[in-house]
């Protein structure tokens, strides 16, 4: 199984209790992110193939989640009126947020 679909599997079959409780909160989803980014460190990999599995989580909420609250809200209209490239840009500078936390 390839990284997207593992990935894709993973969030889908994620129950919806667990999934409240990580996008209720905007610190908690920041948590949660920096947590998978520390894990895929961990793993090797490069800051290309963090932003690309960032890019492709990010596009999986924007299709399939509704906004939380007012930073998910702001995010998600962002990654909307971005272009491809734009939104690799956005995914790197997520990844320098959670980094932050």
């Amino acid at each position: 199984m390839d990284m997207k679909n593992k990935l894709e599997s993973e969030v889908s079959n994620m129950g919806n209790e667990k999934k409240d409780q990580i996008l209720q909160n905007f610190n908690h989803f920041k948590g949660y992110l920096a947590d998978k980014v520390k894990k895929g460190e961990i793993l090797g990999m490069n800051d290309e193939q963090l932003a690309k599995t960032t890019t492709f989580i990010a596009d999986y909420l924007s299709r399939h989640e509704e906004p939380r609250n007012r930073e998910q809200y702001l995010l998600q209209e962002l990654w909307d009126s971005g272009s491809k490239e734009e939104q690799h840009s956005l995914a790197h500078m997520l990844l320098k947020m959670v980094r932050q936390a």
